[in-house]
């Protein structure tokens, strides 16, 4: 199985620390926050990875290169400057990630988490399917985004992890270009398509200057500790 890193996004809430740098390398204990994403991957036995790429996306490219010195395969997908959105950014990297599987797993470059995604890797989807990683509402998204799929009763939302597990049909239907995933996601829903499950572990939106600080706050706490 491949994964893909969503990394071509602009940051522009977290300027001006992206404004000559990519979000995914902005670092967290020291360490580019995508090497985190990367590292688990390999853990969890996926050794070929995709990155989607627009502004800055050069950095990224020049710091990891083909992945040889972390014993794995990375290829890149070249987006415009604006980049295509999720869903967009996903159908221009469908033939890197589909080439002997038809499902992959898809992780936002801008999050910190410790969740294990060799669960995915475990999971079995039908054509057309796929399957989200929900997690309980931060402070910035207290009405949430999608409610558990299981309990369809359950009128709570909760917020998209960036964390899922694509059929490649999923896709099917979708024209190229800028396009987001959300409306995506909720037509899957409503046609019994997406599956989802709620993570209670550690998971943050690294989306402004001040969640990136609060994240290294709390691992030099938990180092000191």
């Amino acid at each position: 199985m491949k994964a893909m890193i969503l990394a071509a996004g602009r940051g522009q809430r977290m300027m001006p620390l992206t404004s000559d740098l990519p979000k995914p390398l902005l670092q967290v204990a020291g360490r580019p926050l995508i090497t985190y994403h990367l590292e688990r991957l390999k853990v969890a036995g996926i050794d070929e990875v995709v990155i989607n790429l627009a502004w800055q996306g050069n950095k990224i490219e020049s710091f990891f290169g083909n992945g040889e010195q972390l014993g794995m395969q990375i290829q890149y997908s070249h987006e415009p400057l604006g980049g295509l959105e999720t869903a967009g950014g996903i159908k221009q990297a469908l033939p890197k990630l589909c080439s002997k599987e038809e499902q992959f797993i898809v992780i936002n470059g801008d999050i910190f988490t410790d969740y294990d995604v060799h669960a995915l890797t475990k999971l079995q989807l039908h054509a057309g399917e796929a399957h989200i990683v929900l997690v309980e509402n931060p402070a910035h998204n207290p009405q949430g985004d999608f409610g558990l799929t299981h309990q369809p009763l359950n009128e709570h939302k909760y917020t998209f992890s960036g964390i899922g597990l694509y059929d490649k049909a999923f896709f099917d239907d979708l024209e190229t270009g800028k396009v987001p995933l959300g409306p995506l996601l909720r037509e899957g829903i409503n046609e019994s398509k997406v599956s989802s499950e709620l993570y209670l572990g550690l998971w943050y939106d690294i989306g402004t200057p001040q969640r990136l600080e609060e994240i290294n706050r709390e691992m030099e706490s938990e180092h000191v500790g």
